[in-house]
C-alpha cells in the first residue's frame, strides 16, 4: 500500500500578534496631523495622515482612525475572528465608506475645515494571514527572512510618473510633486481602499507608516532598524527618533506589528 506523505497534511500554525505604535510631531510642524489606533482584540490596526487648512488634517486623520474602528468593532462583534477573508474584506470598506462620507460631510459644514482629507493605511490581522488596505501614500512594509518589503504602492504623482517611466527612482526621491496624492478620504464621495491578503508566517513582521517615516528613512536604513534585536515598543521609538535626526520634516507615524506562534497573552 502506497504511503502518503505527512506533508500533505501539515498545517499552517496559529499566530497571535503583539504590537506596538507611536506618532511624533516632528521637527518642523506646530501641529500633528497624523493619527493611529491598535486594537489587539480585534487585530486591527489603523493609521492616518490628515491634510488641509487650520486644524483641517488634525480632525481628518482623528475622524477617519476613529470610524474607521468603531464600525470595525461592530461588525466584529457579530462576525468574530474566523470570518472568511472576502466578509473581512467588504467590512473594511464599508467602514472606510462610512468614515470618507463623514469625513467630506464635515468638512462642507465647516467652512475652517473645507478641503480636508486624510491618507489611510490599515490592517487586519488573524490567526492565519493579513488583510492590508490603504488609500494615499501611506505604507505598509513586511520584513521576513531577512528581505523588507514594500507592500502597498502609493496612490500619488510621483507614483504615476515612475509607473509611467517619466522619472527614475532616483529622480523620484527629490521630486516637487512626492507629497500629492490623488487619492484620499474626505475629498469624493466614494473612495477605493485598496486591499491585498498576504498569508501570515511566524516572525513575519509589519510596519504600517506615515510618509514622515517613509520619506525620512531610506529602506536601507529601515532594514536596518527593523532587524535591530529590541523589544516592539523600542523598535518603534528608535524608528522615530532616526526619522527625526535625519530632518523629521513631517509628523511621524509608525505601527509594527509581529507575528509569533500561540495564543495571545493574558
Amino acid at each position: 500500500m502506497a504511503s502518503v506523505g505527512a506533508s500533505l497534511f501539515s498545517i499552517r500554525p496559529q499566530l497571535s500578534w503583539d504590537f506596538a505604535g507611536l506618532t511624533d510631531v516632528g521637527r518642523a510642524r506646530a501641529h500633528n496631523e497624523d493619527d493611529l489606533h491598535i486594537d489587539p482584540a480585534l487585530g486591527l490596526a489603523v493609521l492616518a495622515d490628515g491634510m488641509g487648512g487650520y486644524k483641517g488634517g488634525e480632525v481628518a486623520s482623528a475622524m477617519a482612525v476613529s470610524l474607521v474602528h468603531a464600525s470595525f468593532a461592530r461588525w466584529f462583534a457579530q462576525a468574530g475572528l474566523q470570518a472568511p477573508a472576502r466578509v473581512v474584506r467588504r467590512a473594511l470598506q464599508a467602514a472606510t465608506d462610512e468614515a470618507n462620507s463623514a469625513i467630506l460631510e464635515a468638512g462642507l459644514a465647516n467652512a475652517e475645515l473645507h478641503g480636508m482629507g486624510t491618507t489611510l493605511v490599515l490592517a487586519a490581522f488573524r490567526p492565519q494571514r493579513v488583510l492590508v488596505g490603504h488609500i494615499g501614500d501611506s505604507r505598509c512594509y513586511r520584513l521576513r527572512n531577512n528581505k523588507l518589503e514594500q507592500l502597498t504602492r502609493d496612490h500619488s504623482l510621483r507614483q504615476q510618473q515612475l509607473d509611467a517611466g517619466a522619472i527614475t527612482a532616483e529622480e523620484a526621491l527629490i521630486s516637487p510633486h512626492r507629497n500629492l496624492v490623488t487619492r484620499a478620504m474626505g475629498v469624493e464621495p466614494q473612495v477605493v481602499l485598496e486591499m491585498h491578503e498576504h498569508t501570515a508566517r511566524p516572525d513575519d513582521l509589519y510596519m504600517l507608516c506615515s510618509d514622515g517615516l517613509s520619506e525620512m528613512v531610506p529602506d536601507a536604513q529601515l532594514f536596518t532598524l527593523l532587524n535591530h534585536d529590541v523589544e516592539l515598543q523600542q523598535k518603534a521609538s528608535l524608528l522615530v527618533a532616526v526619522a527625526n535626526d535625519n530632518g523629521g520634516r513631517d509628523n511621524i507615524s509608525v505601527v509594527l506589528a509581529r507575528a509569533r506562534v500561540g495564543s495571545a497573552p493574558e
